[in-house]
């Protein structure tokens, strides 16, 4: 692993341990030539899966990416990045095990929406206003007023840090 800081090419692997969904590896890792120390993450990668845009363009799925996005949802919301990057492993397994090389935009985006739906209310209308391109505040209204019909006092979501996820 090269270091981050100096470049070294050969760096020491000081600690490893799981991560606490048992996920990916989280390993200390230091420099010998400049002494630094960071952390590197090492997560199984079940295929390599290439989306499908809407024009279709191919691309190779970004991970990062799709964190950056549900992270934008949730911003300034009572969620943690913890729970950000449940989401995420959850939704990448998802997707490579479903058995196909290829996902559409489409697909990710539905998935994306339905965890934000269970998880924030706010976070889901931040989501989807980029997802489906509201094009005005009727299309906004339209939308809240869906949310609304299916948001009763016993199915409301609550915002909760769910430990099992």
């Amino acid at each position: 692993m090269k270091c981050p800081f100096c470049g070294c090419e050969e760096t020491q692997v000081k600690d490893s341990r799981n991560t606490d969904d048992n996920t990916s590896v989280r390993r200390r890792r230091e420099c010998p030539e400049c002494g630094s120390r960071f952390t590197t993450f090492e997560r199984v990668q079940l295929r390599e899966l290439v989306v499908v845009k809407k024009n279709g363009e191919r691309t190779l799925f970004d991970r990062d990416k799709l964190a950056k996005s549900i992270t934008l949802a949730v911003r300034k919301r009572p969620i943690s990045a913890e729970r950000v990057e449940k989401i995420v492993n959850s939704l990448q397994r998802r997707f490579e095990s479903s058995g196909e090389n290829e996902i559409s935009t489409e697909q990710i985006g539905e998935s994306v929406m339905d965890a934000l739906s269970r998880l924030d209310n706010i976070a889901y209308i931040r989501f989807a206003s980029v997802y489906k391109d509201f094009r005005n505040l009727q299309d906004l209204n339209d939308f809240v007023a869906t949310i609304e019909k299916l948001a009763t006092p016993q199915n409301e979501p609550e915002i909760k840090e769910d430990k099992n996820d």
